[in-house]
């Protein structure tokens, strides 16, 4: 079967924040946004959040969710951290054929584009990659109970624990330990909304702390520095070095630029694009490899 790259393909990004769809055929694209996405720690969420996203595209399109199923789709989410929850994605929805991995393939090609390099993401969650000769290197990512370093929620829930520390007598105060303090009412407050705040909700404290940060507040300066060394120590195990490109993507990343190694710094360049690019890369591929092995692929 030979491939027509003007035919209509589907890609997805899904991520903490939001899910983000496009419809592309030929130079034409149709968009659509819906909600919050993590397959790991809220599956039906990430289920329904799709299912409104693709309503809404079929709406934007002018078309119905069955002639929506037939084309091509490309879904790079957060939290598809296995082949089971790929598979049961891909059931609860309407798609023929599909390819689904977690979204962090996506950023990677998205920023890249062709070129070697890595990126360090930094948006609800967070994950460092590099591409270099056509190997994809990918670490991190693994969620805000065991992972995420120098991501929204990460850097959130530092200074939620740093205020507990100052209630504690052991870290000096700072305006930003009040406020929040203020904010919350008390320390069984700060606890208790730990305990039940979705990495959304702790990752929407991250304004608060870059805004202290750029006030010289102490305590955010801290946590951005304390950021900004996870990124350092881990980008040379990817095969990062000094020659490449690093790429700052998620809307957290560029806090940490002023607080990475000078040699980083000088190497920061812009991202080729953002991941929904990178997923309509990958579904052109997906499209591509799907008519080259015949009607038989999926």
């Amino acid at each position: 079967m030979t491939f027509d790259p003007t035919a209509p393909i589907i890609a997805v990004d899904g991520g903490g924040t939001h899910c983000r769809f496009v419809l592309a055929q030929g130079d034409q694209r149709i968009t659509a946004k819906a909600g919050a996405a993590n397959a790991s720690s809220d599956f039906s969420a990430t289920v329904q959040a799709l299912k409104d996203g693709l309503s809404q595209l079929a709406k934007e399109a002018d078309c119905t969710l069955m002639e929506l199923a037939e084309i091509p789709v490309y879904l790079g989410l957060a939290g598809v951290i296995s082949a089971d929850i790929a598979q049961r994605i891909g059931a609860a929805l309407p798609f023929v054929h599909c390819q689904i991995e977690d979204d962090r393939p996506a950023a990677l090609c998205g920023a890249l584009g062709d070129r070697d390099g890595a990126i360090a993401h930094c948006g609800t969650g967070s994950f460092l990659a590099s591409l270099i000769s056509g190997q994809r290197r990918i670490i991190g990512g693994w969620g805000p109970v065991l992972g995420d370093e120098a991501s929204a929620q990460w850097l959130g829930r530092c200074a939620l624990s740093a205020c507990l520390e100052v209630e504690d007598g052991t870290r000096p105060a700072s305006r930003l330990s009040h406020e929040l303090l203020s904010h919350f009412g008390t320390t069984a407050d700060i606890v208790a909304f730990a305990a039940q705040a979705t990495p959304a909700e702790m990752g929407a404290l991250a304004p608060r702390i870059t805004a202290a940060a750029d006030r010289q507040d102490p305590l955010a300066r801290a946590l951005l520095k304390a950021g900004a060394q996870e990124i350092a120590k881990r980008l040379p195990q990817i095969g990062w070095t000094p020659q490449m490109p690093l790429c700052l993507t998620g809307g957290l990343a560029t806090q940490y630029r002023d607080d990475l190694p000078t040699e980083m710094q000088a190497q920061i360049a812009p991202p080729a694009g953002p991941p929904l690019d990178g997923a309509l890369t990958l579904a052109r591929k997906f499209a591509q490899h799907r008519a080259q092995q015949g009607p038989q692929s999926s």
